[in-house]
């Protein structure tokens, strides 16, 4: 494994292990009377609320959201193309400083496709491949309306299924971006995405997608 993806690991797993912030305060004897729970603010009970929390704008419809209680988002889902040739999983963790409604964070993906028909050589064949990425991601949400962009690099390793002279293995190293939009409106969120690896041999992962959730 590439030093780029241990680091992305690494960040990810650093993200879990942030400390949360406190505030030093005088510490109360046992002759004071404690204070009631329901002078604390209403809105600073809320905010502290996860179903208060808004998901970051590149948060994929169908994923695992976990709140903490510093800030950081941690995201976690299944991936799958709709030809049904690639499958895996994606891995994010997503801080907004200030509460703000900017979005940042990190992305690992790992994703194996079987039997993918492509070019190679002028020969057509079916290969197997194994992709692992790692992006940065930034997105700023307008109330209902959230856009976002990521940036990284993918490695890649094809085993084509049947040998031959001209088909062999083949690894490398690829950029990787991408941008998206969503839109919430009561129950029905629409999307559009658009990723795209630059490597010839990666061109079935370039995805561009446009999807309408209604929830019953």
């Amino acid at each position: 494994m590439s030093p780029l993806f241990k680091a992305a690991i690494v960040l990810l797993a650093g993200a879990m292990l942030i400390p949360s912030a406190a505030t030093a305060t005088d510490s109360a004897t046992f002759d004071d009377e404690p204070v009631s729970f329901s002078e604390a603010p209403r809105n600073l009970l809320a905010s502290l609320s996860p179903a208060s929390m808004p998901s970051p704008a590149y948060a994929s419809q169908h994923s695992d959201l976990m709140f903490f209680d510093n800030g950081v988002v941690l995201e976690s889902g299944d991936l799958e193309t709709p030809d049904g040739y690639t499958s895996g999983f994606r891995l994010t963790a997503s801080f907004s400083p200030a509460q703000s409604a900017l979005d940042v964070g990190a992305e690992f993906t790992y994703r194996e496709s079987e039997e993918v028909p492509m070019q190679m050589a002028d020969q057509a064949l079916l290969m197997d491949t194994t992709t692992m990425a790692g992006s940065l991601l930034a997105g700023i949400r307008f109330g209902q309306f959230g856009l976002y962009a990521k940036t990284g690099f993918a490695e890649w390793e094809g085993d084509p299924v049947t040998r031959s002279e001209l088909a062999g293995d083949s690894t490398g190293t690829a950029r990787i971006q991408g941008f998206g939009a969503r839109l919430k409106q009561d129950r029905l969120e629409s999307r559009l995405e658009l990723e795209e690896i630059d490597a010839p041999n990666m061109a079935h992962l370039n995805l561009l997608t446009a999807s309408i959730h209604y929830a019953f």
